[in-house]
C-alpha cells in the first residue's frame, strides 16, 4: 500500500483534529510510516468510565479516528470523502492511568471500500483492544 497523500505530516494531521472529538479526548497522531498511522491518547478524567478504567467508548472513538484518518490517506480527497460504516472491538486488558496509541494497518484498500486493523497498545506494548474498522469511499458530490 502506498500513501496518496504522501507529502501530509504528522503536524499536519494534528492540524485537522482542532475543534473535534479527537482534540477534546487528547488524541496526537504520533507516526506515519508507508503502511501503518499511530496515535496516542490519554488515559484520564475524559477517556475513564465511573470504575475507573479506560472507557471502551474511548477506545473506539481512538481506533475510529487513526482509521478513519488512514484513509483518508489513500484517496483523492478533492473528489472523495472516507466514512466509516462499522467498527469492532474487542477489549482485552483494562487500563486506569497513562497512554495508550493505536495503530492502523490496512487489510484491504479498494476503490470503494477500507478495511483496517487496529491494535491499541499500553506503554508496555501489551495489546489493550483490537478493532477492526470498515471505511466507504464516497465520490464527493459535484458543485454546480
Amino acid at each position: 500500500m502506498q500513501w496518496k497523500q504522501s507529502s501530509v505530516t504528522l503536524e499536519t494531521l494534528n492540524a485537522l483534529s482542532k475543534g473535534t472529538m479527537a482534540e477534546h479526548l487528547g488524541i496526537l497522531f504520533s507516526s506515519l510510516t508507508p503502511t501503518t498511522l499511530s496515535a496516542t491518547m490519554p488515559v484520564d478524567n475524559r477517556t475513564r468510565q465511573p470504575y475507573g478504567l479506560l472507557h471502551g467508548g474511548a477506545s473506539a472513538v481512538l481506533a475510529e479516528t487513526v482509521g478513519s484518518v488512514a484513509s483518508t490517506l489513500c484517496i483523492d480527497p478533492e473528489q472523495q470523502i472516507c466514512v466509516g460504516v462499522e467498527i469492532n472491538c474487542n477489549h482485552l486488558r483494562g487500563k486506569r492511568e497513562g497512554v495508550i496509541t493505536a495503530t492502523a494497518e490496512a487489510l484491504h484498500i479498494g476503490v470503494s471500500m477500507h478495511v483496517w486493523d487496529i491494535k491499541i497498545r499500553d506503554e508496555q506494548s501489551r495489546l489493550v483492544c483490537v478493532s477492526r474498522l470498515t471505511v466507504t469511499v464516497l465520490q464527493k458530490k459535484q458543485k454546480g
